[in-house]
């Protein structure tokens, strides 16, 4: 018997059992098919699935919660002069608690008053809060209501965590800042019939991997794939092992991007800060699977549509499916995001296009009505995620996902772009199997993705605020011998200060910049700090220097004497003559694949 219907003599799903509440718009339990009150009947087992409640708010307009007791429990209401307790119920529910036990306060305590208007029932919600995952391609939408699914408990237990030390974000989220997730999906042979897939005995490597990076105000997304076979330096780093130590990890120059995890006891924050050297962009949270999700999650929502623009016969992962539209889930499922020999040039470069094909359609999928509406699809969906899961600890509890869930939720399907980091055949090798990085199309991509440049057209008010930071560009320019700028390093480039400083003198004729060392602490992005009186020197530096608008800090009182501007470098700087300021459109030649368009994999 499942998890879901344990313990129950009829075989009911308690994900049957939820019902839309026309007052508050929420999805709410209901066990009782017959309208009446159920109290005495068994609860047995399984996961406890708690009541929606709306928050009560005091004279102050804050919310506040049931008081508890001493012990942390919460007492049952007061009962007025007939013993009776004022409740207000959707038809037919009933409680969690046994028949003895104490019943939680509704509401606030008070029944309806007469005469009182009715609540109308508020327009449906948006049901389409992400939660990326994946398998092997790892990247899955789980939804859920603003007010749905409580499952807390339940699906804490289901969840596994690693502690990544320093690497990655404590909180959540941050409202005020992009924010980034790499899902990766490792090549680990766990579970029954995946002894086909992967390398036999490996630990768990970085088999498939993306940076999710969700812009500032939640109107677009960009999701980066990264080649597994990708030639680059791993950086060192510190790992938790299991006994609590910490173990410092020597970098590695020079290898494949996939030893990034497992290789000498490599965690997911290695992978973490092997991404941000190569992107300049902080990843805050990791989600990592092995090959079982894609297998349970395919089947959880029913199946995934695919297309194939021609018949695959597949002899390495047993995928046989003749041309057209096809729905797929479980072992075929997994044997579609594995193929790599029956598309494109057999390269994992053609797989990962197939991977995000396969995820733009499950995206899709779940966002339909045949999905959102069904209380069951919910639930096992959810499940089924949360099971796959391994998380860091800053999103580690079921709690802490359904925050990062309605966060994600915020962004239209139609501003989800899927591209790959930029490679090419590494030049090292005469038979080909590793990729370079291709800088003189990957440091775009990534300068717009650090500046949150969506790579699709979004909304007006995206726009505004863009253009507000980039009027401080416009004006007046000074020569560049009338600049006068101390240069500061808080990035991660050693003598980047000097160099700068050179750079600018000989190259660009700011005669009058000064090499001030290290800043005092390190910082993500280049900021130029000036008075109002310079913002002609401002603008000039700026062009020079391939800032962007948002690295503009204008100060309040006017410069005096012979008072320079403070340009402090920040992460995100590459070197001397490099602009930091990204395109303001993709470069040519970066592959794109849309989230909300269906394509056939050749």
């Amino acid at each position: 018997m499942d998890a879901q219907s344990r313990g129950r003599s009829d075989g009911i799903d308690p994900a049957d059992q939820w019902v839309l509440n026309p007052q508050t718009g929420d999805y709410e339990l209901r066990l009782n098919h017959s309208g009446g009150d159920s109290a005495g009947r068994s609860q047995a087992s399984g996961p406890r699935i708690p009541n929606r409640r709306r928050p009560v708010r005091d004279g102050g307009g804050e919310r506040r919660g049931t008081a508890r007791d001493g012990n942390g429990e919460r007492p049952g209401p007061a009962r007025d002069g007939h013993g009776s307790v004022p409740r207000r119920e959707v038809p037919g529910q009933r409680s969690r608690r046994s028949a003895n036990a104490p019943r939680n306060q509704e509401g606030s305590g008070h029944g309806e008053t007469p005469g009182r208007r009715s609540r109308k029932a508020p327009k449906a919600r948006r049901k389409k809060a992400l939660l990326w995952t994946g398998g092997t391609m790892a990247f899955v939408l789980v939804g859920l209501s603003v007010g749905g699914y409580a499952l807390y408990q339940h699906f804490n237990s289901n969840l596994s965590t690693i502690d990544i030390g320093s690497a990655g974000n404590k909180n959540v989220i941050n409202a005020n800042a992009p924010l980034n997730i790499l899902i990766i999906g490792t090549d680990k042979r766990t579970g029954k019939g995946n002894e086909g897939y992967g390398d036999k005995g490996s630990t768990g490597h970085a088999d498939t991997n993306i940076l999710f990076h969700v812009s500032k105000d939640r109107t677009n997304a960009t999701a980066l794939s990264i080649p597994r076979d990708m030639i680059t330096d791993i950086p060192d780093c510190t790992a938790k092992q299991p006994d609590g130590s910490e173990k410092v990890i020597p970098g590695t120059p020079g290898v494949r991007f996939n030893v990034s995890l497992g290789q000498e006891d490599r965690n997911p924050g290695c992978t973490m800060d092997t991404v941000e050297e190569i992107t300049g962009l902080r990843p805050d949270h990791f989600m990592m699977v092995d090959f079982n999700a894609v297998k349970e999650l395919s089947t959880a929502v029913g199946g995934v549509k695919v297309c194939l623009a021609k018949p695959v016969k597949d002899k390495d992962s047993h995928l046989d499916l003749p041309e057209g539209e096809h729905k797929i889930q479980g072992e075929d499922a997994l044997a579609f995001v594995r193929t790599r020999h029956s598309f494109g040039n057999e390269s994992d470069l053609d797989r990962i296009k197939v991977q995000q094909q396969f995820i733009a359609s499950m995206i899709r999928q779940m966002q339909s009505d045949d999905t959102l509406t069904s209380p069951t699809k919910l639930f096992k969906l959810a499940d089924a995620a949360t099971r796959a899961l391994t998380v860091d600890p800053g999103i580690g509890s079921g709690k802490k996902l359904m925050a990062l869930a309605q966060e994600l939720s915020k962004v239209d399907t139609k501003n989800i772009t899927f591209t790959t980091v930029p490679v090419k055949d590494n030049p090292a090798e005469k038979v080909k199997a590793t990729v370079v990085l291709d800088t003189a199309k990957a440091d775009p991509l990534f300068a717009m993705m650090r500046e949150d440049t969506s790579l699709t057209e979004v909304k007006a008010q995206k726009k505004a605020a863009k253009s507000k930071q980039n009027a401080l560009l416009k004006g007046t320019k000074a020569a560049a011998a009338d600049v006068r700028v101390d240069v500061y390093n808080g990035g991660k480039i050693g003598g980047a200060a000097q160099t700068t400083v050179a750079w600018l003198q000989n190259n660009e004729g700011v005669l009058k910049s000064s090499n001030k060392a290290n800043a005092p602490a390190k910082i993500d992005k280049t900021t130029l700090e000036y008075a109002p009186n310079q913002a002609d020197q401002a603008r000039a530096l700026a062009a020079i220097m391939g800032l962007p608008g948002s690295a503009l800090k204008k100060g309040t009182t006017d410069a005096e004497g012979l008072q320079a501007m403070v340009l402090t470098l920040g992460a995100d700087f590459k070197g001397a003559g490099i602009p930091i300021m990204g395109p303001a459109k993709v470069p040519d030649g970066i592959q794109q694949a849309n989230a909300d368009k269906a394509e056939c994999a050749k």
